[in-house]
């Protein structure tokens, strides 16, 4: 387990790149982002705001750049935390002093929205033959195949024709396996709502970087760290279940939903759902918001809150 990261000395790397693969380095200006991710399939998105660019870089970016790669956390602990096609930048002015150019980037983007497959599966073909057509036709687009897992081993009594939005048939893989489907860093990934990604857990407290209690919601277990690149959507953390603040309940509405409170675990091990990353490399910002969840989610039928597909 990785428990022997102590997260100290920030790094922080931005390259945005364009059709030609040259690469421009921004590392060294000051700059805010918030990075979303989560397990849905929906692309996670990047908000990153860049200072003082000089003007003809500045219209560059917005010109002639087509991708971004964002790295961050701390010395012996860093790594991409978002990479993804730039969708927009905007050109402005913050104060009298300072100019901004921000960038609004997504996971995989163009390849969610436009990647159209076209095949045909022959008889005797699976459902795994069917999700390698449709990453096919993301390829072209940047976006590869990641962690798929198992899928059920029928065959088709017949051939089958492909031929529509790739995600689509992605997202009919991944109900009729069981699994919830995403875009993490440009790769296609596939976890069973009953598991999770292979790898170690990343232990959080006070001594690893957790900030604060986290909090029983009804959606699931709130954590708050330092940055750390480490944490994986579909992926683990461990943390100690007795420092969780239980759910308050709402008298107020005393039969809602909302004082349904998720379910912990026996061990403290719990499946990162949502991960929010923001920072500000001359500020005090430089944090990972964490909803986690229970990964079996049979250990509570009545209050276990499952993952969808977005």
């Amino acid at each position: 387990m990785a428990d022997e990261v102590v997260q100290f000395g920030r790094a922080f790397s931005l390259i945005v790149f364009g059709a030609d693969l040259e690469g421009l380095d921004l590392s060294e200006l000051r700059c805010k982002f918030v990075v979303k991710r989560s397990d849905t399939m929906t692309p996670n998105i990047a908000d990153i705001r860049i200072y003082n660019l000089e003007e003809k870089t500045a219209l560059r970016i917005r010109s002639e750049f087509k991708r971004v790669i964002l790295q961050a956390g701390y010395e012996g602990n860093y790594g991409v935390i978002f990479q993804g096609n730039i969708k927009q930048v905007i050109l402005g002015r913050e104060s009298a002093t300072d100019t901004f150019v921000d960038i609004v980037a997504g996971d995989g983007e163009r390849a969610y929205n436009f990647a159209v497959v076209n095949a045909t599966i022959a008889a005797g073909g699976s459902q795994a033959d069917q999700v390698q057509a449709a990453i096919a036709a993301m390829g072209s687009r940047g976006v590869t195949a990641g962690h798929l897992g198992e899928f059920p081993p029928e065959k088709l009594t017949r051939g089958k024709v492909m031929y529509g939005n790739a995600r689509n048939y992605l997202r009919d893989a991944a109900q009729n396996s069981d699994k919830t489907w995403s875009i993490q860093d440009e790769k296609i990934t596939f976890v069973s709502k009953k598991s999770y990604l292979p790898g170690e857990r990343v232990v959080l407290n006070s001594k690893t970087g957790m900030v604060g209690a986290p909090q029983q919601t009804n959606e699931g277990v709130n954590v708050k760290c330092l940055l750390n690149p480490m944490i994986k959507i579909g992926g683990r953390i461990e943390i100690n279940n007795a420092s969780i603040q239980r759910l308050k309940i709402n008298l107020s509405v005393p039969l809602s939903p909302i004082n349904i409170p998720a379910p912990l675990t026996a061990d403290g091990v719990y499946y990162v759902l949502v991960a929010e990353h923001q920072g500000d490399t001359r500020g005090v910002e430089w944090y990972t918001n964490l909803i986690c969840l229970n990964i079996d989610v049979t250990s509570n039928p009545i209050n276990a809150v499952q993952t969808n597909y977005g």
